[in-house]
């Protein structure tokens, strides 16, 4: 019996794979282990293995996103019926078909009403359609009583909506809609089925705009951060830290290190001590508990052309500057390419997010959860200060630390910052 090849799901927050590219082709022999795609997940370009043997007989999907469990490809014995193995599969789920790969365009919908609203509101919600379709048809002024779903068992999603878009017939003589009736917000904006933008056109006379679809990783990106920041309450504490014996220290160390050490080093390592000492900081809220772990695993933020991952760097409060740094550059190597795995990218107690490298002096970042707190760290910037009465040349480095209010109090996230600037203020506490 031919086997249905389903999108499964490749790490702890996606919700759907986006199909980049397909490495065999229908009627291609296939061996179980063999990879057969590439799928495009919020975290990273992973490599679609098929543990079946047989003939690759049907591409459901050829390219684009394609929700967790759906159909996206039958593997049997040259010359099998993949109708009939998709059908029996779609009458022990009760799964409505997939849309057809053999066509580049979705399948037909009939022709949405334009301008007018949809016949009856209470109707529309009979109608089985997610909740993102919903938004982006009552934005486009799209009757989603007129559209034929091809989600499970009928619902309509997003690329439904978005085909009777595209077919919609542009009105003859009549003044062009204004943008915010017909272009989604870019939050919003649904991933084609086919690479190209949806909508490209221009406005208006004389002016135009270009849109670019989300990845899944920027979707993510995105829901998570929107749900950190409105969710928990955020509050920020600020430290300037006298970076002058760390300057020292660091030269001297680069004297006798395998490795050329970073001033981010010695930020992550400081971090890491600090957490030792202050528990209550290295914490995550979990809803209905907090959880206080006794390990400190510490995520560092890489930015990438399409946005941030985060890496973590497991035990770091028992790791030597040497390890710390070469960890944190081959999985910075790897981010960039988009070869981290997810399991490198989960577990993270802690969050540290460094800007200093462009000429930030000061910022803050939003807390990456489910961590309860996350450093912004700025560049290290020569200044006028004073030393025992006197002003003198110096160098300082601003850290500001985001709480969640939920899980740290001001008092506690202080003394955090306190025990981090003598850490870095007289590093040898860092080797004792």
């Amino acid at each position: 019996m031919a086997e249905i090849i389903r999108m499964p799901r490749m790490s702890d927050t996606m919700e759907e794979g986006n199909i980049v590219a397909w490495l065999k082709k229908e009627g291609d022999k296939v061996e179980s282990g063999q990879t057969i795609a590439e799928v495009e997940t919020d975290k990273a370009t992973m490599e679609l293995d098929t543990y079946t043997d047989g003939v690759l007989l049907h591409i459901a999907v050829k390219e684009g996103p394609v929700p967790i469990d759906g159909i996206i490809a039958v593997i049997g014995q040259p010359g099998e019926d993949w109708q009939a193995a998709i059908a029996a599969s779609q009458g022990s789920n009760g799964a409505a078909p997939p849309p057809s790969a053999s066509s580049e365009k979705p399948s037909p919908a009939p022709q949405p009403v334009s301008g007018e609203p949809s016949a009856d509101e209470a109707s529309d919600q009979r109608v089985k359609a997610s909740p993102l379709a919903r938004n982006i048809a009552k934005e486009a002024g799209v009757d989603l009583g007129q559209i034929q779903g091809s989600g499970d068992s009928g619902r309509i999603v997003k690329r439904d909506v978005e085909a009777a878009m595209q077919s919609a017939p542009a009105p003859a003589k009549a003044p062009a809609p204004k943008p915010v009736a017909l272009v989604p917000s870019a939050v919003e904006t649904p991933a084609p089925v086919t690479p190209a933008p949806s909508f490209s056109a221009p406005v208006s006379e004389g002016g135009a705009y270009e849109e670019v679809n989300l990845s899944q990783m920027r979707k993510v990106i995105a829901r998570r951060l929107s749900e950190s920041k409105f969710s928990a309450p955020h509050f920020y504490l600020t430290v300037e830290i006298n970076m002058d014996k760390a300057i020292q220290m660091r030269a001297r160390l680069n004297e006798v290190a395998p490795v050329k050490l970073s001033f981010n080093d010695l930020v992550i390592k400081a971090a890491a001590l600090s957490l030792r000492q202050h528990p209550a900081i290295n914490a995550s809220w979990l809803g209905d508990k907090i959880r206080y772990h006794n390990e400190v695993h510490i995520g560092v933020a890489v930015a990438i052309e399409e946005g941030l991952l985060v890496p973590v760097i497991r035990h770091a409060d028992m790791k030597s500057l040497s390890q710390i740094n070469t960890e944190v550059k081959n999985q910075a190597a790897k981010a960039k390419d988009r070869k981290l795995q997810p399991e490198e990218m989960q577990g993270n107690t802690f969050t540290i997010s460094n800007l200093g490298m462009f000429g930030i002096e000061e910022f803050t970042a939003i807390i990456n959860p489910p961590d309860a707190c996350i450093l912004a760290v700025g560049g290290i910037i020569e200044k006028p200060v004073v030393q025992n009465g006197q002003i003198v040349v110096g160098n300082t480095m601003k850290v500001t630390l985001s709480c969640d209010h939920r899980v740290v109090d001001g008092a506690k996230g202080a003394a955090f910052l306190q025990t981090l600037r003598q850490m870095l203020e007289d590093p040898i506490r860092m080797l004792v």
